[in-house]
């Protein structure tokens, strides 16, 4: 920490005393404020809480290195020690550089990976923490706060949602007591134990700062801004009861340092996650294979929904669930197996927490009404991500000349008809191609080679159709057109007069 001056010092003690006044001195300030405000004692919650909470140190197998300098090696050695990962920007020789670095074992033994945390939640030496703690890890060292250290066995990993179990050879630990992260509440204190930058069984508090943030497909995180930096991954967040509600997992950070925004994974889903773990070694999810997106207020106004809701269907892929079901793209889904959804990120939890093979009603929206079928949800497969096909090439029926250029439409397209063989291909029932899209059509961003599916709730059939119903539109109204787009499908609001939405 830089030293401050004595007249910086100076000047600080002058503005602490006009602040608070002739006559009141710091201590008294300090103590009329701990006479307003009950602050949380955590001294005894602390005690009772870290014997539980471990240092984990992974090891990797020494690969091909560079020759380094002394000062290469020596800050190599302060980011791996204090940040748990080698340092960026690391230049590797031409030949790939056999040769070990001064103070390194040879190629091929191991030395030391990174630094995490985590907490005991059996007696038996069940350990839970990151999957991004213990990735490709050779070997996973846990030491306990009283400075016994194990050597733990992996049980399982899940890198979706980031959540991992380990085991130690032991009996008779300390842990961790589980409690209900459906209870926690925006503004309740929270406290965080780890090892930040190595420094074990460091201890921060703060609050909740919001609960359900979406960060990713199958976790509503919990935000707080509670003090979590580099080594405190795995480790729990904790409430005042000396319950975990999370585990620490998330920053944001422009820095790589705290900034007063972290995110913790909420124990009851990662319970869940860690029963499959305890039973199987991994986690088996359900998917009904559509992309989808969210619904916008315009979206929703145009198509009589009412209000913004449910999970709007980008794509189906072909053979999968959902088609067999008679969901199409454009469609939004609204419940499934019986529960509201609200927002599009809510589908992939529900769809991911229901065994594969079941079969669940599902309702969606779909031109004005709402339908219900029954799915059988599929399995998805372990780690994989779904990869969008991306169809280029199209060939586009060409002018023989014969006729003048036509002339956009109110919206600003000039569309032609698709012959029904590429139909087929493309596995739709009927559309138009857009030739040129120009004034509101392209300010909502649609593009030539596009294919128009629908305008409000009307499939469009033709070309000569489509510009029918452009004509007719009302100009004061939004209108929702369904654009696709490759294998995707896409709802765009605009108006005639040429304001885009």
């Amino acid at each position: 920490m830089m030293m401050k001056s004595p007249s910086v010092v100076r000047t600080m003690v002058v503005v602490a005393m006009l602040v608070l006044g002739p006559g009141v001195s710091m201590s008294g300030h300090a103590q009329a404020a701990a006479s307003n405000y009950n602050l949380p004692d955590f001294t005894d919650l602390v005690e009772k809480a870290s014997p539980a909470v471990v240092n984990i140190r992974t090891t990797e197998r020494v690969r091909a290195r560079g020759n380094g300098t002394p000062d290469d090696d020596e800050m190599a050695e302060f980011f791996r020690r204090f940040f748990g990962v080698p340092m960026p920007g690391q230049p590797t020789p031409p030949g790939g550089g056999n040769t070990p670095r001064r103070g390194q074992p040879p190629q091929g033994e191991e030395q030391n990976r990174g630094v995490g945390s985590g907490f005991i939640i059996s007696q038996d030496g069940y350990v839970m923490t990151n999957a991004h703690v213990v990735a490709d890890a050779e070997t996973i060292y846990v030491t306990l706060p009283d400075k016994r250290e194990f050597k733990a066995k992996l049980i399982g990993s899940d890198k979706r949602t980031d959540v991992a179990l380990i085991k130690l050879e032991a009996t008779g630990l300390p842990r961790l007591t589980l409690g209900d992260s459906d209870k926690i509440r925006p503004g309740e204190w929270v406290l965080a134990i780890g090892s930040p930058f190595g420094l074990d069984n460091s201890v921060t508090a703060g609050i909740v700062s919001a609960k359900g943030r979406d960060t990713g497909d199958y976790l509503p995180f919990i935000q707080t801004d509670v003090a979590v930096n580099p080594g405190n991954s795995g480790g729990p967040l904790i409430n005042l009861r000396g319950e975990v509600i999370g585990i620490n997992s998330q920053i944001y950070s422009r820095s790589g340092g705290y900034m007063g925004i972290s995110f913790a994974i909420p124990i009851d889903e990662a319970m869940r996650v860690v029963e499959q773990l305890k039973t199987s070694g991994k986690v088996t999810r359900g998917r009904i294979a559509v992309a989808i997106g969210d619904v916008t207020k315009e979206v929703a106004d145009s198509l009589g929904l009412g209000r913004a809701r449910g999970a709007l269907v980008g794509s189906v892929e072909p053979g999968g669930p959902a088609e067999k079901a008679g969901i199409e793209a454009g469609d939004i889904i609204l419940k499934f197996n019986g529960r509201d959804i609200e927002k599009a990120s809510d589908l992939p939890r529900m769809v991911g927490d229901t065994k594969p093979g079941t079969r669940v009603p599902l309702q969606f929206w779909r031109k004005g009404q709402t339908r219900d079928v029954t799915i059988t949800v599929a399995e998805l497969e372990p780690d994989s991500a779904k990869t969008a096909r991306a169809k280029g090439g199209d060939k586009r029926g060409g002018d023989d000349g014969a006729t003048p250029a036509p002339k956009p439409n109110a919206l600003g397209l000039v569309v032609n008809d698709i012959p029904e063989a590429r139909l087929k291909e493309m596995k739709v029932k009927s559309g138009v191609e857009v030739e040129t899209a120009d004034g509101p059509a392209l300010r909502a961003g649609i593009r030539p080679g596009d294919v128009i599916l629908r305008l409000g709730d009307t499939d469009v059939t033709g070309a000569r159709q489509f510009n029918d119903m452009v004509k007719s539109l009302d100009k004061s109204r939004i209108v929702a057109i369904f654009v696709r787009r490759g294998d995707a499908t896409q709802v765009l609001t605009l108006r005639p007069n040429g304001q885009a939405r």
